[in-house]
């Protein structure tokens, strides 16, 4: 294992940086795939003790991404934690994150499940679904709701970097899809987590670009 002084910021800048690195690129159609914008992670004020902001412009790249795409008839997903009531689907994760402010035990229409107020979501376009597990693939439509709609490029935004992000990247590159993270799209608690994870993704899993690539991509279409 190779030891260095450098932060998990210092390490992520260096791998942006080299020219020679190798990328999927975009292919002809893409989905967004927004992970759990929900107030329990992407408000500080209100919930300071699970949530996290990395970029505080993130939901407003997220919403412009979005409607691009949405008016290039390409999907726009939305996923969200929700659990039964009584946690028993929570499985084996739940014995550790059944906690006094997890997403357990929750009511319909909570504020800590509620989506964030300001993500622009188009309910009679979108796809929203809640999920389970880290990934937004697993068990959920998902997969079958790209197929159908032809993609070959996911993008994944939301959070956190190191959690459900990265296992929905991996998950998309496992499934054959290109895939990208947009660097400002894209949060979690603390910045070492978070730029040592959007490393390891730039390596090996997905193209971690900045969003005003993606914007243009799009608006080129």
């Amino acid at each position: 294992m190779m030891r260095s002084g450098q932060t998990a910021r210092e390490i992520y800048e260096a791998v942006k940086a080299n020219p020679a690195r190798a990328r999927f690129g975009f292919g002809q159609k893409l989905a967004v795939v927004n992970v759990d914008f929900q107030q329990a992670y992407t408000r500080p004020d209100l919930f300071p003790k699970t949530a996290y902001v990395t970029d505080p412009n993130q939901i407003g790249y997220v919403n412009q991404v979005s409607a691009l795409a949405r008016a290039r008839a390409m999907p726009v997903i939305w996923s969200h934690v929700a659990y039964k009531a009584d946690a028993g689907d929570a499985g084996v994760w739940g014995t550790r994150t059944d906690t006094p402010d997890s997403l357990q035990n929750i009511k319909d229409g909570s504020d800590r499940h509620a989506f964030d107020p300001r993500c622009e979501i188009d309910a009679a376009v979108d796809l929203i679904y809640s999920k389970r597990m880290p990934s937004a693939f697993f068990e959920t439509p998902l997969a079958s709701y790209l197929v159908w709609h032809k993609v070959d490029t996911v993008l994944v935004t939301g959070g956190s970097t190191s959690g459900c992000v990265r296992a929905t990247a991996v998950d998309s590159l496992s499934h054959g899809y290109r895939t990208i993270v947009a660097e400002e799209c894209v949060a979690d608690k603390h910045e070492s987590y978070h730029y040592a994870n959007l490393t390891d993704l730039q390596l090996k899993y997905a193209d971690v670009v900045s969003v005003s690539e993606v914007i243009e991509w799009l608006e080129k279409r």
